[in-house]
């Protein structure tokens, strides 16, 4: 009698366990690792916010290299930030950190390489927050993009 309660408890953790597996990989997983659903207006926004990059900005004796240096977008409404790289040197929009639900790492190495003289890169932030970002190869340039609420 003992050995069938052994066989029979052995038997009901195998199926527990497949069937806990069973909904972490097909139930929990995708739920998980799904991107979030967000209003049209924060995807894809009627508005951008442009940044310049100078010219001479690779000169690290050039205080201005990011302009401005600190943008400000509103949520719903200037999420998409759009550098235009005017100087003869190309460069980098970079940020270590912050990796969007939506549109991956904000970093435009990741997203196509160097932004080269007169071309441009764009990225639509779909959460609020500060983005530190700099030019990988002149670290000296350093920019922010301020993220905030649409109160309207």
């Amino acid at each position: 009698m003992a050995n069938h309660a052994g066989g029979i408890s052995i038997v009901t953790f195998v199926v527990a366990l497949a069937v806990s597996m069973g909904y972490y990989q097909f139930v929990y997983l995708p739920e998980a690792n799904a991107k979030p659903h967000l209003p049209e207006v924060v995807l894809n926004p009627r508005d951008t916010t442009p940044v310049q990059i100078v010219e001479g900005a690779n000169l690290q004796s050039n205080p201005r290299n990011f302009v401005p240096k600190e943008a400000r977008g509103v949520l719903g409404l200037s999420n998409r930030v759009v550098w235009t790289n005017n100087d003869t040197t190309a460069h980098s929009v970079t940020n270590d950190d912050y990796v969007d639900r939506i549109n991956g790492p904000f970093d435009s190495l990741k997203k196509g390489g160097l932004i080269l003289p007169g071309k441009t890169f764009e990225f639509t932030f779909t959460a609020e927050g500060k983005y530190a970002y700099y030019c990988t190869p002149h670290p000296f340039m350093r920019g922010e993009i301020n993220i905030v609420p649409n109160f309207a």
